[in-house]
């Protein structure tokens, strides 16, 4: 089960951040703007954000398992595809309904960890797949741009999918059969009240706006950066601005160290200095020197992974009655703003400059540190 779900998270994210160390390859190859180019991960993110809601709905019916090696095998057939695309066009909506596929994977993991594993492992599995996200989406970033730059953006997203369908195989030979799943009829009115159940709370509604607002400004850091490292004075090419993706590795000591704090602290509180922490750090990155930009992002990376994991967590714990349903909305609104903000901060890089467009992440990290200082108890 533990080898299953690392590989899971493995082929999902992988191929579904493989685009972004190759935007400035892809904008080169196709013509297209910056902001444009960010639409080949924008629409994979935004087919997650519509579907995982569905996917859950579907993985009632049919079981867990079966749900989710049908949106890997679906997904990664497209990941094989859109590498040889041959437009544009034809690039981004292959890549949203790759992110459709893809959607049902953080939908149904953890509902298959809790029925089919015991309850005293069942953190270790629920690590053991987060682990797999994690290691997924740094792979699928620094492997996928130095081979481009040999084999061009269509080999390294190719080379990419490859080592998603090899996970994408152990996931299905791995995965322990379903012994704990009880179908359940679609029932969309009952679907239909506890969604609405899920956005009457005002507190949760925070949270998802923090999803949204963080995780936007954190991708569109990812998504741009490569372009203002490709220009002078900088001019550093695709293949080591990569190696930035490293930096990822600080939100996995920073999401540990927010729980551990939360426990002393409070998650409001570890929240707030979260975001704080992030606001710094877009004053950093805005320096023109190279040191400053890799210290700035670091700080910029374990400040989101730390807000993300207290936000996320405190989602089930406000959400007594529906905690599936606001989880998914979490979930919504998290994909959502990598979709949303992670093309419109390309609008303002390209029409302004690199320190307008930081000061415009900050304006997002401002807003949800405010509502949630405004909103969110003190204890909890």
């Amino acid at each position: 089960m533990l080898a299953a779900l690392l590989c899971a998270g493995v082929a999902t994210f992988a191929q579904l951040y493989s685009v972004q160390g190759v935007l400035p390859l892809i904008q080169a190859d196709l013509g297209v703007t910056p902001a444009q180019s960010a639409l080949t991960l924008s629409a994979a993110t935004f087919g997650i954000a519509v579907s995982v809601v569905g996917w859950a709905a579907v993985s009632d019916r049919v079981g867990r398992k079966r749900a989710m090696v049908a949106a890997i095998l679906v997904a990664t057939l497209l990941a094989l595809a859109s590498a040889m695309a041959p437009t544009f066009p034809l690039l981004v909506l292959i890549r949203f309904v790759e992110g459709c596929a893809l959607g049902g994977i953080p939908a149904v993991a953890m509902a298959y960890i809790a029925e089919e594993v015991h309850p005293a492992h069942s953190a270790l599995a629920a690590a053991s797949f987060i682990s797999g996200n994690s290691l997924g989406g740094l792979s699928g970033r620094i492997v996928a741009a130095p081979v481009a730059e040999v084999l061009g953006w269509r080999g390294g997203v190719l080379v990419v999918a490859l080592v998603a369908v090899v996970a994408m195989v152990l996931f299905v030979l791995l995965a322990p059969a379903q012994r704990g799943f009880r179908p359940r009829p679609l029932r969309l009115g009952e679907i239909a009240s506890r969604v609405l159940e899920a956005v009457r709370d005002r507190r949760l509604l925070v949270l998802y706006l923090q999803a949204f607002l963080l995780m936007g400004s954190f991708v569109a850091m990812y998504n741009y950066l490569g372009f203002h490292l490709g220009e002078p004075p900088f001019s550093i090419s695709p293949g080591w601005v990569s190696l930035l993706f490293l930096a990822y590795l600080s939100g996995t000591w920073s999401s540990a160290a927010a729980g551990r704090l939360a426990l002393r602290w409070g998650r409001r509180r570890v929240l707030l200095v979260s975001g704080a922490s992030m606001i710094l750090a877009l004053v950093v990155v805005a320096v023109p020197w190279l040191p400053a930009i890799v210290a700035g992002l670091v700080l910029y990376t374990a400040g989101f992974f730390a807000a993300h994991s207290i936000a996320n967590g405190w989602v089930p714990a406000l959400a007594h009655r529906v905690p599936a349903q606001a989880s998914s909305l979490y979930i919504l609104g998290y994909y959502t703003g990598s979709s949303v903000v992670g093309y419109f901060g390309g609008v303002v890089y390209s029409a302004t400059s690199w320190l307008a467009f930081c000061a415009f992440l900050g304006l997002l990290v401002l807003a949800a540190i405010t509502t949630a200082r405004l909103v969110l108890p003190r204890t909890g």
